[in-house]
């Protein structure tokens, strides 16, 4: 029997998992693991190399306008500002679509859309599909939020509703405190060599325990952002007063909704992990688990290091940064490139004077954007060149070169490296 829980609009089930929560709620009745529904879409996004194929196949499909257009967006940002005149047609065509059919345009400099949706339009308990792999940053919002097909979001631009299969869950449990200097994102890279690159396949990951309470808001999008590199369908967070304070920061308090996970939920595998057994951890190439401690990988010297991306392009990273870089210079072998991920982190990294450590530090800057992450511009590797990223993705030819090699770390590491001219903790 569906009953309220006392929360707007949450189905209540004895013993549900988050994502089945959310995904009930959206399909009109109890779902179950494996089972394959229709459900409504809160939001649908697309970004600028996805965006032309999904335009293209909604206008296949004859519909005349969009199921929810004030919540359909369209992002330009993977190649921003353009650095060919075939991507500049690109955006053409999806700044003609967003004007004609009223969807929401998030033009060049205006920020990764990762980012950009955490900030102004996903909320707790929605679903949102995106044609990119690392739409799950949202889930730690509490959304249920997923990379699809162009072809699956142009459906959900004309219909508001997606079909998709009710994942199983796999519950994250971490507890104790990390290390000094260590982070979530060595957490992330901890549990993916763990598991391996395919360890949690169309799986959703639930994270719980005191550590993850205990974290802040930017440290659980940067697990939930990495939840892909996994395997994972996606990465879901109960909502908090750290959500909360999170949302009323970006002035839509009014959104929040307490989601929490059933405590007789059933899981398809519990992994437990104790925060103190944590290094600061390094992904190696080229593959994101092949990972080693940072304190094992000191023979590795570096041209670039880059900070930045949808996974720790945020003001707090930025801080660790500028904390470990002040009245310090960059390694002259090292080229350091910093991204604010959107335009509020960049003016926020003003105000508090962090560019002009970066500045004396010799780093360069880019519009919020995620080029050098895909290699599209900027940053771009020279033959047997190495760069440390704090970005979430090392397979070969990433940053625009089948013959570099990207090593993924925290902000931390980074920033301690492009100081030291190697891989160092």
């Amino acid at each position: 029997m569906i009953k309220e829980d006392g929360v707007k609009g949450i189905i209540d089930m004895a013993g549900m998992t988050l994502a089945q929560k959310i995904i009930s709620e959206h399909a009109g009745h109890n779902v179950l693991p494996g089972e394959l529904v229709i459900a409504r879409v809160d939001v649908a996004a697309v970004q600028d190399g996805t965006g032309p194929l999904t335009i293209q196949e909604f206008k296949k499909l004859g519909k005349e306008k969009l199921a929810n257009p004030e919540r359909t967006i369209l992002f330009i940002d993977h190649a921003a500002p353009s650095p060919r005149k075939e991507l500049s047609n690109s955006h053409l065509v999806i700044r003609e679509f967003a004007k004609e059919y009223g969807a929401v345009l998030s033009d060049i400099g205006e920020g990764v859309c990762h980012q950009r949706l955490i900030e102004s339009f996903v909320n707790p308990g929605e679903i949102l599909v995106g044609a990119d792999s690392h739409t799950c940053t949202s889930g730690a919002l509490g959304a249920f939020a997923t990379g699809m097909g162009s072809t699956d979001i142009a459906v959900a631009f004309a219909l508001g509703k997606t079909w998709l299969k009710v994942p199983e869950s796999y519950k994250i449990v971490v507890n104790g405190e990390f290390r000094e200097n260590v982070t979530s994102k060595d957490l992330m890279l901890y549990l993916i060599g763990m598991i391996g690159a395919d360890g949690a396949t169309y799986k959703a990951l639930e994270f719980s325990g005191s550590t993850i309470q205990n974290m802040s808001m930017a440290e659980r999008f940067t697990l939930a952002n990495m939840a892909v590199e996994a395997g994972a369908k996606c990465g879901l967070f109960e909502s908090d007063e750290k959500t909360y304070e999170f949302l009323k920061d970006n002035d839509r308090e009014d959104k929040f909704r307490e989601i929490k996970m059933d405590l007789d939920a059933k899981y398809e595998k519990v992994i437990e992990i104790n925060a103190a057994d944590i290094p600061c951890t390094v992904s190696c190439p080229h593959t994101v688990d092949n990972t080693k401690p940072a304190s094992d990988l000191n023979n590795i010297k570096v041209n670039q290091v880059f900070v930045g991306t949808c996974t720790n392009g945020r003001i707090e990273d930025l801080r660790v940064v500028a904390n470990v870089l002040k009245g310090k210079k960059k390694h002259p072998d090292v080229r350091l490139i910093i991204v604010p991920a959107s335009p509020k982190i960049f003016k926020q990294a003003a105000a508090e004077g962090l560019l002009n450590i970066f500045v004396d530090a010799g780093a360069s800057f880019l519009p919020s954007g995620c080029g050098p992450c895909v290699g599209v511009h900027g940053g771009i590797l020279g033959d047997g060149e190495v760069c440390l990223a704090t970005q979430n993705r090392n397979f070969q030819g990433r940053m625009g070169n089948t013959k570099g090699f990207i090593y993924l770390a925290s902000p931390y590491v980074a920033a301690k490296s492009a100081i030291a001219g190697y891989i160092t903790d």
